[in-house]
């Protein structure tokens, strides 16, 4: 791997980059907060070749929300579910937009 491949990856939203005690930082949380929301199975960090957690860029997004909705007094695991409905929520709007403009999105499987 180059220097130049190292570099496009840490501009990748979905690659692990961050470690569990530099996400807790960046979004000025606790370790514990990470681990709550992965057993309410919101995000699922990889793990490292030792067993460390690592984050990436997308997932620190979506544990920034669900950080807000837990500030303003909502319960993990009910915040959790409102930003799983809200992701939900915009993939679905921009399908409609594709299809609005005539292009047809990429096939997804049934929802269970």
């Amino acid at each position: 791997m180059t220097a130049d491949d190292s570099f496009s990856r840490l501009e990748d939203d979905d690659y692990p980059a961050y470690t569990m005690g530099r996400a807790a930082e960046m979004l000025g949380t606790t370790q514990g907060f990470l681990r709550a929301i992965g057993e309410a199975r919101l995000i699922t960090p990889l793990r490292s070749a030792g067993g460390h957690r690592r984050y990436s860029r997308y997932q620190l997004r979506i544990a920034a929300r669900a950080r807000e909705l837990v500030d303003g007094g909502t319960p993990i695991d009910a915040a959790c579910r409102i930003v799983i409905l809200e992701d939900q929520l915009e993939e679905a709007q921009r399908i409609n937009a594709e299809y609005r403009r005539g292009t047809k999105p990429p096939s997804t499987p049934p929802a269970a």
